[in-house]
């Protein structure tokens, strides 16, 4: 770490910071990091929150906050939520995407028309012979499914697009 710039440090310990509902994935990953702004040894990043009303934020805030204190040429941090523009699904990278699956949750779909219903394959087997059986799962960014191959229960990674 010693050869990296201080805005690619902090990316990298951004990499450590996991949504704390899904354990398997980083927020850099989900696509919730904005912009990361670094002047002197004062550092503010902007996050995207995937839905408004996400009980997890203050986690997330705090674990940047701790992320990026660790480093050495850092003396302040900021962590600013911001809204604009608006967190969509499309910004899961495809390295967060494996992590869902990983983690049992089959995430979005890419390139998802409004309206339209989505095309969800099972996070364990890969088969598109899934049925939900209910729109609101544990959180409000997912569903809850059940795969008639494998006999499975999983969630859903909602779609979310910019209406925009």
């Amino acid at each position: 770490m010693a050869t990296m710039t201080l805005q690619e440090k902090i990316l990298f310990k951004l990499q450590d910071v996991k949504d704390p509902e899904i354990a398997s994935i980083s927020i850099v990953d989900l696509g919730m990091v904005h912009e990361v702004k670094v002047d002197g040894s004062r550092v503010t990043v902007s996050v995207l929150p995937t839905f408004v009303g996400c009980p997890a934020l203050h986690i997330i805030e705090r674990d940047i906050e701790n992320a990026i204190i660790s480093i050495d040429e850092v003396e302040d941090v900021k962590v600013d939520f911001v809204y604009t523009p608006q967190w969509t699904s499309d910004r899961i990278s495809p390295e967060g995407r494996e992590r869902l699956k990983e983690f049992g949750i089959a995430p979005p779909p890419l390139d998802h028309v409004m309206g339209e219903p989505w095309s969800i394959e099972c996070p364990y087997c890969g088969s598109p012979y899934v049925t939900m059986e209910n729109i609101f799962g544990p959180t409000a960014c997912r569903c809850i499914l059940y795969c008639k191959s494998c006999k499975n229960p999983f969630e859903a990674m909602k779609p979310v697009l910019n209406l925009d």
